[in-house]
């Protein structure tokens, strides 16, 4: 069993309050676990306006499908025009 976790920093420009930043987080995520049945949360920089940390988890038999559900996943944040990623990390255990 294989379990792959990726950490995404993004930079919400358009976000001028939580509630904003919120909105864009949840209509992204929703996107992200209904495209790909993975596990997705923000995990750190709750308070700021304009930054999000986001954690998308995915368990596999096979650490290659694991990889490749997480690339996609990278690629579809960084299509998202409300969204600028700043940085990512993929990690497999």
């Amino acid at each position: 069993m294989t379990i792959g976790f990726c950490r995404l920093v993004l930079h919400l420009p358009e976000a001028g309050s939580l509630k904003q930043k919120r909105r864009v987080l949840e209509s992204l995520t929703t996107r992200i676990r209904q495209k790909f049945n993975v596990s997705v949360s923000e995990i750190d920089a709750h308070d700021l306006w304009q930054k999000a940390v986001v954690g998308v988890a995915v368990v596999s038999s096979d650490s290659v499908f694991s990889n490749q559900v997480l690339n996609k996943v990278v690629k579809l944040v960084e299509a998202e025009h409300r969204a600028q990623m700043i940085d990512y990390s993929v990690e497999m255990m």
